[in-house]
Parts: C-alpha cells; sequence; structure tokens
C-alpha cells in the first residue's frame, strides 16, 4: 500500500487543481479552524487519501475522538506514506506529517494517543478525501419468476 512515485508540480499547477483553502492548508502549511472540517466527527468507514494526490494514509478503523476538533488516528495505513519533520514554528517543537507523494502539509503527530501506539496524528479535514468502503447492507432485491413462480433473493451493496 505505499506510493513511492512522488508528484511534483509548481505552485500555479497546484493552484490550479486545489480550491484555495486546501492550497492555503496542504501547500501553505495553515491549519483549519477547529470542529470546522468535514471529518473531524465522521463516523463512515474507508480509507482517508490525500486530497492532493490520493495517497492512501488513514483507515477508519485508526480513528479515534481526541476532543481536538480535527481527525486524529493513532496509526498510518503505512509509515512509508508519510514524512516527517521537525516544526518549531509558533514557539512550539512539534512534528509535522506530510504525504511523502506529493508533499502536502497533512497536520501534526503528538505522542499523547491512545493504544497501541500512544501516538494522535492530528489531521487537516481539507488534507483528506475519505473513500468509502463498499459493504453488505440487510437489504434484498426479490425477483419474482413469472414462469414457475419462484421467488429468488440477493444482497444489494451500499443500500441505503
Amino acid at each position: 500500500m505505499t506510493s513511492k512515485e512522488k508528484i511534483s508540480k509548481t505552485n500555479d499547477e497546484w493552484k490550479k487543481i486545489l480550491t484555495s483553502e486546501q492550497y492555503r492548508v496542504c501547500r501553505n502549511k495553515d491549519t483549519e479552524p477547529p470542529f470546522t472540517g468535514k471529518y473531524y466527527d465522521c463516523k463512515e468507514d474507508g480509507v482517508y487519501k490525500c486530497s492532493c494526490c490520493g495517497n492512501k494514509l488513514f483507515d477508519s478503523k485508526t480513528k479515534f475522538e481526541s476532543g481536538t476538533g480535527w481527525p486524529s488516528f493513532y496509526q498510518p495505513i503505512n509509515d512509508e506514506n508519510i514524512q516527517y519533520e521537525s516544526d518549531n514554528s509558533y514557539g512550539m517543537s512539534r512534528i509535522e506529517v506530510n504525504c511523502k507523494k506529493c508533499g502536502a502539509h497533512l497536520g501534526h503527530v503528538f505522542d499523547d494517543g491512545p493504544q497501541p501506539t500512544n501516538l494522535r496524528f492530528c489531521i487537516n479535514s481539507i488534507s483528506l478525501e475519505l473513500d468509502k468502503k463498499k459493504r453488505v447492507m440487510n437489504c434484498f432485491i426479490i425477483r419474482k419468476n413469472s414462469l414457475d413462480e419462484r421467488i429468488s433473493y440477493g444482497f444489494v451493496v451500499n443500500c441505503d
């Protein structure tokens, strides 16, 4: 699940394909306000990908409620998809988390998370795109065969 082929674009190229908010956070290393992102309280199953390049970053199974207002995960899908950098901005010493494939700023990682890693990847929602997993629901298709009046049943995927 690693994506080793790096993406290199100019700032102008990124500006053409990203929204102004995505560009501000992902390329200029800004932070979205807490409790405003679309994924901070999302409970849906799936894989969180980089919103800039589609690199697989986090599985929803590792997401937890941290109370910070940003999506939090205790581990990435694959550490090789993440790039870590020292960040000493704003008078703090932190570890910045970036997408290794395209260099997008994702957020920061802290050592106050839950077991099994004790890590908290605090990630901007705007840096992510959720690829929802298909699931089988308890819905049925009922087909009636007019020739012999037998009824057959089948499952429907993503039935709501």
